[in-house]
């Protein structure tokens, strides 16, 4: 089956410290995150950071759910690789680079394999709901 991917950016206006912050306060993320329905943290490490997350997302046709494991590299990074849920494999990384005097660079790059073919409609939908919502969610909230 065809796995589908892509990498999408933006510019926010908050450090890339501010911008991992926001991410990794998993309890929050259904507050700011607008496809974002629940979230669960269900293991942490010794630091307290979620380093098991299950996340319960609308795409808008469906709602689907999974479960990541947290890989940290504080700020610059937050990746997850997939250990189970609605899809055949996802996994995926948010990269945060210093821009301007106060600024960030921030790209979200997917994998996701749903383990079915998946009409070019439907993945505009996935990636809409995963993707640039995703970026124009956190863009707001470490802006506001």
């Amino acid at each position: 089956m065809p796995s589908y991917g892509e990498c999408q950016s933006a510019d926010i206006a908050a450090s890339p410290q501010a911008c991992f912050d926001a991410l990794t306060d998993f309890e929050s993320l259904p507050q700011w995150q607008g496809a974002v329905r629940d979230v669960r943290v269900l293991e942490r490490d010794e630091a307290g950071r979620g380093t098991i997350v299950e996340y319960e997302v609308d795409v808008r046709f469906k709602t689907v759910r999974y479960r990541l494991r947290q890989v940290y590299d504080e700020p610059r990074r937050l990746a997850s690789e997939y250990l189970g849920g609605d899809f055949r494999d996802f996994c995926g990384e948010w990269r945060f680079e210093p821009a301007g005097k106060d600024g960030t660079h921030a790209e979200l790059d997917l994998r996701i394999d749903p383990g079915l073919f998946v009409p070019g409609f439907l993945r505009r939908a996935i990636s809409d709901a995963v993707m640039r919502r995703a970026l124009r969610d956190l863009q707001a909230c470490v802006e506001a």
